[in-house]
């Protein structure tokens, strides 16, 4: 196999879908490196991107990959452009000398900045607020929201930019542009900084109580429906999902076969756990949507070229990929004083990453609600030798949910889990 020169060469390619509806195809085909596949997953999630189907080879030097994808429902601005140079971004050199030793990565952190305004409040400002920022491709780190008891609010974003570009004038005009666009003449001040102290020093997340922590960070969910997270009946085929290990078919690699419910991000979700398991992958097909489920089959080796013949470790890997295809995010709503608190939390990769969308997500489902939120928090936390991201909100009560009562912090778990995952 020949190697492409670096300045005529490729590696992305998007063609769009020639009808309404119709999925568009993303290629990526360049060298491989480790958690190449999970990475671009992260990034077409990120964008609000679906996966109908897709297809995985690699020969451990070189990769190919082709995704059809087509934007969620509650994404209906997508920057073909800028994805194209998010995925090229994560691409290996082509050079030759990729082959020879291992580069260390050239990417260093971004740095971080203070978006702050202070407005009057409404119902959906925080999710028009975010919907903004993702759209400039702005990544939210933490977030602190305030309501005061006159009906304004106080907001500290502390966000990072993929493009890199926020120190240009250009590019915080343009941020001020677009978030005058849906603050408006609600806004009494708004400020963009590089942050200070103030990020090192946010408090974040504080402490949950042993119930609360135990509950929502369990390995395994219950099924009582006493539980916060207990699912709706048609939602309890959840519970089923298949892998098995077969060992028979190829005589390097083992075959992964699995099938489970589909969601939003469920070649993400699969991939995370392999690459935190230093797994490798040589071939993966994931098949389409068939009424409700997926099927995927991944060839795979340990990271020492072997294939997984110890039971213990077919055993542990097959639970843990259950675990986090069923139940990648979790939902509960519990007492905090005498507030009412929705808590969202999703595991961390090893490699820090934590899940794209997750509070653009939860604000919609707000949104759609009519419920306010009163104050917000967005951090990190560390529970059963693993880390996690936890979202907080406090709500506001209104007319049409009565907060203290089961049924109606039932009736907005499930609609905040039916909009994480997709259904």
């Amino acid at each position: 196999m020949g190697v492409p020169s670096d300045d005529v060469y490729d590696a992305v390619l998007i063609q769009k879908g020639r009808k309404p509806g119709e999925p568009h195809i993303i290629t990526v085909n360049c060298p491989d490196k480790h958690g190449l596949a999970c990475d671009i997953c992260h990034i077409i999630l990120d964008f609000g991107l679906y996966i109908t189907k897709g297809d995985v080879s690699t020969d451990g030097i070189w990769c190919y990959m082709v995704f059809w994808v087509v934007p969620h429902s509650s994404s209906p601005l997508v920057r073909w452009p800028s994805l194209k140079n998010r995925l090229q971004s994560l691409c290996p050199s082509c050079s030759v000398t990729f082959y020879l030793i291992d580069q260390p990565s050239r990417s260093s952190a971004s740095p971080v900045y203070l978006l702050k305004f202070f407005c009057l409040d409404r119902k959906g400002l925080l999710h028009d607020v975010t919907q903004v920022l993702c759209e400039l491709e702005l990544t939210i780190q933490k977030v602190k929201v305030t309501t005061t008891p006159d009906g304004r609010v106080l907001d500290l974003f502390f966000i990072t930019d993929t493009m890199d570009l926020l120190h240009t004038k250009e590019r915080q005009d343009d941020t001020y542009e677009q978030l005058n666009s849906v603050l408006g003449e609600s806004c009494i001040s708004c400020e963009l900084k590089l942050a200070g102290p103030e990020y090192e020093c946010h408090p974040g997340i504080s402490s949950l109580s042993p119930a609360v922590a135990e509950e929502l960070f369990r390995f395994e969910l219950s099924d009582r429906e006493t539980r916060s997270q207990a699912l709706t009946p048609d939602l309890t085929k959840l519970k089923k999902a298949n892998v098995v290990v077969d060992n028979s078919l190829s005589p390097a690699h083992t075959l992964l076969q699995i099938h489970c419910v589909d969601h939003k991000g469920l070649f993400y979700d699969v991939l995370r756990t392999l690459k935190d398991y230093n797994i490798k992958i040589a071939y993966g097909r994931f098949s389409s949507n068939s009424n409700g489920y997926r099927d995927l089959d991944l060839f795979i080796q340990q990271n020492d070229g072997k294939k997984i013949v110890d039971p213990d470790k077919q055993n542990g890997l097959c639970s843990c990929l259950k675990v986090e295809m069923l139940h990648p995010l979790r939902v509960i709503i519990s007492n905090r004083g005498p507030d009412t608190e929705l808590l969202v939390a999703n595991p961390v990769e090893l490699s820090g990453k934590g899940r794209p969308r997750v509070f653009y997500d939860v604000t919609l489902a707000l949104k759609a609600l009519g419920i306010c939120i009163f104050s917000a928090d967005i951090g990190r936390h560390s529970s059963s030798n693993r880390e996690w991201e936890m979202y907080r909100f406090l709500l506001d009560e209104n007319w049409r949910f009565k907060l203290s009562t089961m049924v109606a912090r039932n009736q907005i778990a499930d609609r905040v889990r039916r909009m994480l995952m997709g259904w």
